[in-house]
């Protein structure tokens, strides 16, 4: 009685830690936690409007939130879909995350509306569109970036500089070369 009662209570626990690996490697939304100051433009007869008006736009568990949109039509927290998250290397040989997102809600009074942006690194564009009974209301415009901007790039160390009259090509500075990149390396 005592053997099978351990028995079960080792295969209990080995179906816990499984479960909780599982957990704990599940991937986490790429925008939660991070807010970006935008700009709505509202579009009327395809052109864009002058004074465009500033907001913040939060994403948190994946439900997206603007003041903007909350005052105006009373829309709080938006469940979006990613449907495109990609890494490339751009010109500058550098890796870019690029964000594909949507996200649209149908409320009581037949009023939809739909939220298609793309989110480039700390840049966000897309456009917001509100209809309802399927006729176009509203069409906006965003683009903004990242509350914080642009993350800071580490500086290079420069190299060790020779002394005037001194061959570049000589061996010893050569080497002298050769040891920074050593240092950098490490």
């Amino acid at each position: 009685m005592k053997f099978k009662r351990t028995i079960y209570v080792k295969q209990l626990v080995c179906v816990v830690l499984l479960l909780f690996s599982f957990i704990a490697k599940a991937e986490k939304d790429p925008l939660h936690k991070r807010v970006f100051n935008v700009k709505f433009s509202e579009v009327k007869e395809g052109a864009a409007s002058k004074k465009p008006v500033m907001d913040k736009m939060s994403f948190k568990d994946g439900k997206l939130f603007s003041d903007y949109l909350y005052d105006k039509f009373e829309y709080k927290w938006l469940k979006y879909r990613i449907n495109k998250d990609s890494i490339y290397v751009d010109s500058t040989d550098t890796e870019v995350r690029l964000l594909e997102v949507e996200a649209v809600v149908t409320d009581a009074a037949n009023e939809t509306i739909s939220i298609n942006f793309t989110v480039v690194e700390w840049d966000i564009d897309g456009v917001i569109k509100i209809t309802k009974n399927d006729k176009l209301k509203k069409m906006f415009e965003i683009n903004g970036r990242e509350k914080g901007g642009k993350p800071k790039k580490v500086k290079k160390k420069e190299k060790k500089k020779l002394k005037d009259g001194e061959d570049p090509n000589a061996p010893e500075n050569q080497q002298r070369e050769l040891d920074g990149v050593e240092q950098k390396k490490e």
